[in-house]
C-alpha cells in the first residue's frame, strides 16, 4: 500500500479521510452516536430511523457508481469485482436493511438529522476513494490478483464476516414481533444465539472484520480508511451497548464479552 498515488486530489481526500477517522475516534469517546437505543432529542431534528438510515447510506452507492464510471480501468476484472462487492453490500446496507427495520407504529423519530448530514459526508468519501482506487489507480487490475494470497484471505474474511453480520442483524430485528410493531410497543430484549453467545455486539464485531477483509483484498488505504472510521465509531458504541445491557437486564449473561469473544 502506498500513501502517494500521484493524484493530488485523491491523496488529499485520503488524508482528510484519515483525519476524519481520528476525529471520530476522539468524539465517540465522549458522545454516543444518536440513533437506536441512544437516540437523543437534544441533538435537534430527528427522522424516522428507516428514512435516516437510507439517506445516510445512499451517497456511498451514488458516489461510488459516479466515480467508478469515470475510471480508466473500470472494465478490468479487479474493478468489476470490487463494483460487485460494493453494490451488493450497500444494497443490503442502504436499501434492504432500512426496509426491514421493525419500527413501532407511531414512532416518527429516532435518527438524528445531524447524524445523517455527517454520515453523508463520510459515505460520499467512502464511495469516491474506493471507486477511484478500483477503477483508476489500483495496480492489481488483472485476473492474476485473484490468486494472490492477500486477495484470497481478504475475500474469505469479508464474506465470512458479512454472512455472520446478516445473521446478527436478523436476530436483533426479530426480537421485536410484528404484533408489537403494529401495536406501537417499543420493547427491548436480550438477544441470544449465534455470536450473541460470546459478545454483546456481534454486528459491530463482524462489520469491523468484513471491512478488514475488504481492505486486504483491495490492498488499499481507501479500504483502511473505512476500517479505521468504522472502528472509531463502533468500538466506543460497543462499550456503551454492553454497559446498557448490564444496567437494563439484571439477568444479562455474565460470561458475555463486549466485542472480542473470551477476551474483551
Amino acid at each position: 500500500m502506498s500513501w502517494y498515488t500521484g493524484d493530488p486530489t485523491y491523496d488529499t481526500a485520503l488524508a482528510i479521510g484519515f483525519a476524519l477517522a481520528v476525529f471520530t475516534a476522539i468524539g465517540a469517546v465522549f458522545i454516543r452516536t444518536p440513533y437506536g437505543r441512544f437516540a437523543d432529542a437534544s441533538y435537534g431534528v430527528s427522522l424516522d430511523p428507516r428514512l435516516g438510515w437510507f439517506l445516510m447510506e445512499l451517497p456511498a452507492t451514488l458516489s461510488f457508481v459516479y466515480f467508478f464510471l469515470k475510471g480508466s480501468n473500470a472494465n478490468s476484472p479487479f474493478a468489476l469485482f470490487v463494483l460487485f462487492v460494493w453494490l451488493v453490500h450497500y444494497a443490503n446496507r442502504g436499501f434492504i436493511m432500512p426496509a426491514l427495520m421493525r419500527v413501532p407504529v407511531g414512532q416518527k423519530s429516532g435518527f438524528s438529522l445531524m447524524l445523517v448530514i455527517v454520515g453523508c459526508v463520510v459515505t460520499s468519501l467512502h464511495g469516491y476513494l474506493n471507486a477511484t482506487w478500483a477503477a483508476s489507480l489500483a495496480p492489481q487490475a488483472g485476473f492474476e490478483w485473484f490468486s494472490d494470497p492477500r486477495f484470497v484471505l481478504g475475500v474469505v474474511l469479508y464474506y465470512a464476516a458479512f454472512g455472520a453480520n446478516l445473521h446478527s442483524d436478523n436476530v436483533v430485528r426479530n426480537l421485536r414481533s410484528k404484533q408489537e410493531v403494529a401495536s406501537g410497543i417499543k420493547k427491548y430484549r436480550i438477544p441470544t444465539g449465534g455470536l450473541f453467545r460470546y459478545v454483546s455486539s456481534p454486528s459491530y464485531l463482524t462489520e469491523i472484520l468484513f471491512w478488514l477483509g475488504f481492505s486486504i483484498f483491495t490492498w488499499s488505504l481507501a479500504g483502511v480508511y473505512i476500517l479505521l472510521i468504522t472502528m472509531a465509531n463502533l468500538i466506543p458504541r460497543a462499550v456503551a451497548t454492553h454497559t446498557w445491557y448490564r444496567e437494563t437486564f439484571p439477568d444479562y449473561p455474565a460470561q458475555r464479552k463486549i466485542l472480542i469473544p473470551y477476551v474483551w
